[in-house]
């Protein structure tokens, strides 16, 4: 995967062109979807269709123009630093807001892309189309006042900032709930086995204290080194990488604690109510930040945290 830096000019039109295809088709697709309950809006997607295709016919025209027929295909999942966003076909199932919230986050993001490419373009007729996508994209018209102005819905009428801090949300807020969830599970096995091998409650301690900073480290320096964060916004990569961490570290130490207490029987029990609590409040934030159905959520999160639990009880008991 590269980064974004190490594209080369004939790299970033190819990528601008399949991200302009891409969105294309997504926003015919929703329109697709909203033609029988919703056909003001259905319209509304259908232009903005319309609208990226005639992007990427501009900037094929400006790659052919200078590199030839030939376009390699460079997708924004081939580059560091662009939101993996979730595949079409499951936010349909969301409906109309999901659909709104999703191409409002296309927006913003496209914006910030077409500025960095613009300051990294030599050619000035290039950098001249990118600029231009870029006040296209900033000059637009937010979707929800589209949307408001078909519907008159309340809901639809939000500032085009709400975009921005979608965005936000969805690139340094999410990482960071990712980190909390990965260290409040990954860390149940070793704590446990330990508790179980041991007897102990402050051997115990020592192993979830360890785990836990361990995993920190870890999930900081991965999130850290996935992008610079200039192409994005999504801040300071040492930012980014603490906040990832210091939150897959607080993940793993709520279930540690209880191990303080010296009778072990007690801290057991304190741990094992403390990891039902966890687990519970990743079930929310799943269903809060991340378009997942509570009751799916919290299914999915009691097996995968059971599974890791039993193994930790299982491993130290042997």
């Amino acid at each position: 995967m590269k980064s974004f830096s190490d594209l080369t000019e004939l790299e970033i039109l190819a990528l601008a062109i399949s991200s302009e295809e891409d969105d294309a088709r997504a926003y015919a697709m929703f329109g697709n979807e909203l033609m029988k309950t919703y056909p003001a809006s259905a319209k509304v997607f259908f232009d903005m269709s319309a609208e990226e295709f005639e992007h990427r016919d501009r900037l094929t025209a400006a790659y052919r123009a200078k590199f030839g027929d030939f376009i390699p295909l460079i997708r924004r999942a081939d580059v560091h630093g662009f939101v993996r966003h979730k595949p079409v076909y499951t936010i349909l199932k969301f409906g109309i807001e999901s659909m709104r919230k999703r191409a409002e986050v296309v927006e913003a993001e496209n914006y910030r892309f077409y500025i960095q490419a613009a300051q990294r373009a030599s050619d000035p007729s290039i950098k001249a189309l990118l600029e231009d996508l870029a006040a296209a994209e900033k000059g637009h018209e937010s979707l929800a006042d589209k949307l408001g102005l078909t519907h008159l819905t309340a809901e639809a009428k939000e500032d085009e900032g709400e975009a921005a801090k979608r965005l936000f949300l969805l690139q340094v807020v999410q990482p960071g709930l990712i980190g909390l969830m990965d260290g409040s599970v990954s860390t149940l096995a070793p704590i446990f086995a330990a508790a179980f091998a041991t007897g102990n409650t402050w051997q115990t301690f020592l192993v979830g204290v360890a785990a836990s900073v361990g995993a920190g480290i870890s999930m900081g320096l991965a999130e850290g080194l996935s992008d610079d964060g200039k192409l994005t916004g999504r801040g300071h990569p040492l930012i980014r990488g603490l906040a990832s961490g210091v939150m897959t570290a607080v993940g793993g130490l709520g279930h540690t604690l209880p191990f303080l207490i010296p009778q072990f029987h007690t801290a057991f029990v304190f741990a094992v109510v403390v990891v039902l609590v966890e687990l519970a409040a990743i079930s929310w934030v799943r269903y809060k930040y991340m378009d997942t159905p509570f009751l799916k959520a919290a299914l999915q999160i009691a097996v995968g945290g059971f599974l890791v639990f039993l193994t930790g009880i299982l491993i130290g008991g042997a």
